[in-house]
């Protein structure tokens, strides 16, 4: 379309239609086209209008400004403009546009009512200008005289808060002169003036990114992290949150700015940034800070350096702080508080400096970043060792505790280091206690994650021995016997594991192995005894040498002993054992059941799964009250629920299905327990698989569980399909299946008459899914049609009189006539009930009488 005019004339349309964006769209296209001025005004102003409705009043303003231009007596681009300007905060130039419409059209009533309106406003305005101004003032007098009462005080210091978190307070503070008379009240050293001050600057900051950062240069980033260094908990954290709210205006975050949807004036932030950043840095190592602006500094840097997003490809303010402030964070995590030159702390600083290691580590985009920073860790670390000064050689241990607790993996390649080792021992054989409590700390940390941690599997348990050895202190003591036990604890479980082969492994696709190896690339093969014969004779022999008992009593170990890491190498070794059905029944003799429930609820994500799996095997073929005595069987539902899981993979779903029916088939409060473990809609999303063995297993439990009167009732709600699903799975093809929706729909239409007249109304297939079950051969299958037949017969005359009227008379009859026959008779029998039924109704009369 290449004519302006109906380009206009589509433009109006779509506004009519509310699409406000095609609408500009097309007045914008008509607006490059046309060459007649007239039409150039129209289309600015429809333009406007458009803006106007998506709150862009910035451009609403700008298009009506250019009709006016054309046409300075354009009534419709005054009024729009003098709407977008009201919008804009602008109402003098509002005002004038009105004036201007109504002196157009005086007796246009809109214009007049806008007149009195804007007037109004205005007046408000200037009356709330004027009383803030005043007040301002008032407040700073009473503040600033120390004959003041402190009751008046604490009062102005109030208002003074609630004041500057109103963008017009805010605002009639920042013009009149308010930040001078701020960092006044902050210069009297009096703590509640401060706090009053700080809070006040916050609330002046927040969402105007202009006004934050023109109080940062008024102020000076030096003034603001001294003011957070003192060692005042309540002024420090409000400080900080003066800084964090300045930072948010700076990054574009926090609460938006009051101009329509139109963006702020830019300002070049990044040099106030860096800024910031590179003090907060210099805090960290100053002498002068306190315990409490320390912390602060700390939680600054980890909430604003790291990227939120790992979308988001820059990462260059993680860069700058590791090139000019990682060493200072190692100096932090390196301090030892009971050596007398240790810079002022809280308990939760060098935690807080680890956990800031590991963000920065972990926002790292590739090898080459993270090898500088493990190479300025390494650097650092060799830098503080000198065999010579064993207080110097502390801190370099103490460091390498610090990034234990950070980015685990550099911690324990650190541990590897040349001279760290030898520095280990000589600490664990001296006779100093901090050097002891080092050494120790530092072990503690290696065992957190032993399935990575090769330096203490490897030399652990012999330091930890020596340090026991040389210890006076209980404390040391103590925390030296629980790492070693953890560290043996972990070492058997990694054994066991072994021994059954247990690990995860990666299928070996053939096609890519022969391709590997055409380019003459390594191809890991399988070591002969870890092949599946070798495996289950190791896995027979554990059994028989009562490996379960074993298990058992690792299970009850004390929790600082037993690691997420050590229970989830447990729950591998319990699911190798419940391989073989045969085995199972051994295990749960010798306590295996009982052992794999807290593994199941606790620990890593993978030994979770593995240990409910365990469950799941044992739960699908044995006795319940065997495996899981009491109460305890009612903990094993959620590990189960929790398997159905479609991140899960098929067989684990299939064995939670199988434990799962046998448990539905015990008892009713077993049945409710499924339920408010909310297990059913994945039983039924399983009802729909198009894999036969999970559809099988989910049909057989639906079965079970429909004895339940709370799953009954939501089969009668409305809607849901819960009920065409089950019909529709009688009509199946395979034989369990069909037993067991068969089944379910027997039970259902037996206890609830409101789904005998639904069954008919769900689907059109109903009446000849009925009839292949009346007539299947298999005769389990047959019975449950039948009771289906003769439960929709006793429900209601009208549809008795519906089914007799179909061809299933004709195969109740041929049923019902047949010779009594012991294998046949429970049908033959239902089959004349159904007849019988039928005679009451008067519906059919008997043979004698035909």
């Amino acid at each position: 379309m290449e004519d302006p005019i109906q380009l206009k004339e589509e433009g109006n349309k779509y506004f009519q239609a509310n699409d406000y964006e095609k609408a500009v769209q097309s007045y914008t296209q008509a607006m490059k086209l046309n060459k007649d001025k007239a039409l150039q005004a129209v289309l600015y102003r429809n333009r406007a209008a458009c803006f106007l409705k998506k709150e862009e009043y910035a451009k609403a303003a700008s298009d009506a400004s250019r009709a006016i231009d054309i046409n300075a007596s354009d009534i419709k681009a005054l009024y729009r403009r003098s709407q977008a300007l009201e919008r804009l905060g602008k109402l003098d130039q509002a005002f004038k546009d009105a004036q201007k419409c109504a002196t157009i059209e005086p007796h246009n009533k809109n214009f007049q009512e806008t007149l009195r309106r804007l007037g109004a406003n205005i007046q408000e305005k200037l009356r709330i200008q004027f009383s803030t101004d005043s007040r301002v003032q008032k407040m700073f007098e009473i503040l600033l005289d120390e004959n003041s009462e402190k009751e008046k005080r604490e009062k102005a210091a109030n208002n003074l808060i609630v004041l500057g978190r109103e963008e017009a307070g805010a605002e009639r503070i920042f013009q009149n002169n308010g930040v001078s008379l701020l960092l006044q009240l902050i210069e009297t050293k009096n703590a509640e003036l401060i706090l009053a001050a700080v809070r006040t600057l916050s609330g002046m900051c927040t969402g105007h990114k202009a006004r934050a950062t023109a109080i940062l240069h008024y102020l000076g980033i030096d003034n603001i992290c001294m003011w957070m260094s003192v060692d005042n908990e309540e002024i420090s954290l409000a400080v900080c949150n003066l800084l964090q709210t300045i930072t948010d205006c700076l990054l574009g975050q926090g609460k938006e700015e009051r101009h329509g949807k139109e963006e702020a004036v830019v300002l070049d932030t990044k040099k106030d940034l860096r800024m910031i950043t590179t003090r907060l840095l210099d805090m960290l190592v100053s002498k002068k800070v306190s315990g409490q602006g320390r912390d602060q500094a700390l939680n600054l840097l980890n909430k604003n350096i790291p990227r939120k997003d790992l979308k988001d490809h820059d990462n260059s303010r993680t860069i700058f702080v590791i090139d000019n402030g990682l060493k200072k964070i190692l100096k932090v995590v390196g301090q030892i508080p009971e050596m007398p030159d240790c810079l002022p702390m809280t308990e939760n600083t060098q935690l807080t400096a680890s956990v800031l290691l590991n963000k920065l580590y972990d926002d790292l985009r590739c090898d080459p970043e993270r090898d500088n920073y493990r190479v300025i860790c390494e650097e650092y670390i060799k830098s503080k060792i000198d065999p010579q000064d064993m207080d110097k050689t502390l801190h370099a241990i103490q460091i390498v505790s610090g990034v234990l607790q950070g980015p685990f993996d550099l911690g324990n390649k650190l541990l590897g280091m040349k001279g760290v080792m030898e520095m280990m021992v000589a600490l664990c054989g001296s006779e100093r206690e901090i050097d002891q409590l080092v050494a120790v700390e530092v072990l503690i940390h290696a065992s957190t994650k032993l399935s990575r941690a090769t330096f203490i599997i490897s030399n652990g348990v012999t330091l930890l021995k020596e340090i026991y050895k040389k210890t006076k202190n209980e404390k040391i003591k103590i925390r030296a016997l629980v790492t070693s036990d953890k560290t043996i604890l972990y070492s058997v479980a990694s054994a066991l594991v072994n021994c059954t082969n247990s690990y995860d492994t990666k299928e070996l696709v053939p096609e890519l192995v022969q391709l590997a190896k055409f380019s003459k690339q390594h191809v890991p093969e399988e070591h002969p005894k870890d092949k599946k014969d070798f495996v289950v004779k190791r896995v027979k022999r554990l059994l028989k040498a009562g490996v379960v008992s074993a298990l058992a009593c690792m299970v009850k170990a004390d929790s600082a002993i037993l690691t997420d890491q050590s229970k989830e190498l447990i729950a591998r070794v319990f699911l190798a054992l419940c391989e073989d059905p045969k085995d199972r029944g051994t295990i749960v003799a010798q306590g295996g059941g009982k052992a794999l429930i807290p593994l199941a609820v606790e620990g890593t994500e993978i030994g979770k799964i593995k240990a409910s799996h365990a469950l799941a095997k044992i739960a699908a073929i044995s006795n319940p009250d065997m495996a899981f005595p009491g109460e305890r069987v009612y903990e094993v539902v959620r590990p189960l629920v929790s398997l159905l899981n479609t991140e899960r993979d098929g067989l684990q779903n299939y064995e939670a299905l199988l434990g799962l029916t046998n448990f539905s088939g015990r008892s009713d409060k077993l049945r409710m327990k499924i339920v408010k473990e909310r297990a059913l809609p994945d039983i039924e999303n399983y009802m729909f698989e198009n894999h036969d063995q999970l559809r099988q297993a989910a049909t057989e439990c639906m079965c079970n569980l429909v004895v339940n009167k709370e799953v009954q009732e939501r089969f009668v709600a409305d809607g849901n399909d819960r009920l065409k699903l089950v019909v529709l799975l009688c009509g199946e093809d395979d034989e369990k299946v069909q037993v067991a929706a068969a089944g379910a729909l027997a039970m259902l239409t037996a206890a609830q008459k409101k789904l005998c007249s639904k069954m008919t109304e769900v689907t059109t297939q109903w009446l000849e899914i009925l009839q292949r079950l009346c007539l299947h051969d298999n005769m389990e299958v047959q019975h449950r049609g039948l009771v289906i037949a003769f439960n929709l017969i006793s429900a209601d005359k009208e549809l008795a009189k519906k089914l007799v009227e179909t061809e299933l008379l004709e195969i109740l009859t041929y049923l019902g006539k047949q010779e009594d026959h012991p294998k046949k008779q429970h049908i033959i029998n239902i089959a004349r009930d159904c007849l019988t039924r039928c005679m009451d109704y008067g519906l059919i009369k008997p043979i004698s009488q035909a």
